[in-house]
């Protein structure tokens, strides 16, 4: 687990319960002995280095320090920088897809989250679209997230178990993530 990683931590700066100053979230990472740790945007976004020993169970010591030092209980899903890059390549919603807020992807926390969502793939979801991938399924909702019927499907079917991105999120960590 050496290398670049990215940390997606679930809900956290949505609503009042959960507010984390990306500065206390930079140094609890920092802190769990990672480094270069740059936080992304202010929604829980961390990307991370792992050096020296091979670091694993990142996911749950992140939980932990946000628990035990923050006062945050929050899920955390962590994927190595190739994963993330991966999960970014394989959308195949960007042909479909006009408005980039309105595309999310919903990352897995493991891969048996994708048997999952088998079901809902036989649903018509028009003028939504849902699509899976290895790590991630892709939802087009062109009228909107906060009354998605897929979205609501999907939060149904994975519970807890994944976070959602909107595309421009995701090409931003792209960016850093290809970066110099």
């Amino acid at each position: 687990m050496t290398g670049i990683h990215v940390a997606l931590i679930r809900g956290i700066n949505v609503g009042r319960a959960k507010r984390v100053a990306m500065s206390d979230l930079r140094a609890l990472v920092a802190g769990l002995g990672f480094t270069g740790v740059r936080t992304v945007l202010n929604s829980g976004n961390v990307i991370f280095t792992v050096t020296g020993k091979p670091r694993t169970g990142a996911a749950g010591l992140i939980e932990e320090g946000l628990a035990g030092k923050l006062g945050v209980s929050a899920r955390v899903i962590v994927l190595s920088a190739g994963e993330f890059l991966t999960i970014a390549d394989e959308n195949p919603l960007l042909g479909t897809a006009g408005e980039a807020a309105r595309l999310l992807v919903a990352f897995f926390s493991s891969a048996a989250d994708r048997t999952r969502l088998r079901e809902l793939m036989r649903q018509h979801w028009t003028p939504e679209t849902l699509a899976i991938g290895s790590r991630a399924a892709y939802l087009w909702c062109p009228e909107g997230i906060l009354d998605s019927p897929v979205l609501k499907a999907v939060g149904r079917a994975l519970g807890g178990e994944m976070t959602t991105r909107n595309w421009a999120t995701v090409m931003r960590l792209r960016a850093l993530l290809d970066g110099p």
